[in-house]
C-alpha cells in the first residue's frame, strides 16, 4: 500500500489517518506545532503512523491530504507537493479563516486559490461534506443499500480517480 502524507492533525486529518491505517496505508502526519507535539496521536494510531513536518509529510506521501484551512499567504510546502495529487479537505469559513474578497465576491473559489498556490500539484476537493467522525463510522461494503456517497472536484481526472478508489476503500461511493 501507499503512504499518505497528511498535513493537519486536527479532527479531519486524524480521522482520515485512522481510516487510512485500517485500510492498510502508512501515514505521515504533520501539524503546525511540530512533530514532537503529535506523540499521543501517533501512539494511538500505532506503528503505521509517524509524525513529521508539513514538508516531511508532503515528501513522504505518495499523495497528500491537506486538512488545514487555506491561507492567502501560502503556507504549504509547494516544492514538496509538486507533481503529487493533493486532496484538499478545506471548506472556506469566513468566521474562521477571515474574509477572502475574491471568494466572497464569487470571482474565485477556495479550490481555485489552493490550485493557484500549488501550481505543480493536482488538487482535488474531497471529504468536504462529511463530518470527520463519520469518515469511519459510515463506511459500508460495496453494494450496501445504506452506503453513503461523497463527491470530489478537480481539473485532473487522475486525482478524481485516486479519490474514488480511496472512497471505495473507506466504504463510500463516489457521486
Amino acid at each position: 500500500m501507499a503512504t499518505i502524507g497528511i498535513i493537519g492533525a486536527g479532527e479531519v486529518g486524524s480521522h482520515i489517518a485512522r481510516a487510512a491505517i485500517v485500510n492498510g496505508y502508512d501515514v505521515v502526519i504533520a501539524n503546525s506545532r511540530g512533530p514532537d507535539t503529535l506523540s499521543d496521536l501517533i501512539a494511538e494510531l500505532g506503528p503505521s503512523a509517524s509524525a513529521s513536518t508539513a514538508a516531511g509529510a508532503a515528501t513522504a506521501g505518495d499523495f497528500v491530504v491537506v486538512a488545514v484551512p487555506l491561507r492567502l499567504a501560502n503556507n504549504m510546502p509547494v516544492e514538496a507537493l509538486a507533481g503529487k495529487v493533493v486532496i484538499d479537505t478545506n471548506n472556506y469559513m469566513a468566521w474562521r479563516d477571515g474574509h477572502y474578497p475574491m471568494v466572497d465576491s464569487g470571482e474565485k473559489t477556495e479550490h481555485e486559490l489552493r490550485q493557484e498556490q500549488l501550481p505543480a500539484s493536482k488538487v482535488v476537493k474531497a471529504f468536504t461534506h462529511i463530518q470527520a467522525p463519520r469518515i469511519i463510522a459510515w463506511g459500508r461494503p460495496r453494494g450496501a443499500p445504506d452506503r453513503p456517497a461523497l463527491a470530489a472536484s478537480s481539473n485532473f481526472p487522475e486525482a478524481v480517480e485516486l479519490v474514488t478508489r480511496l472512497y471505495d476503500q473507506f466504504g463510500v461511493d463516489f457521486r
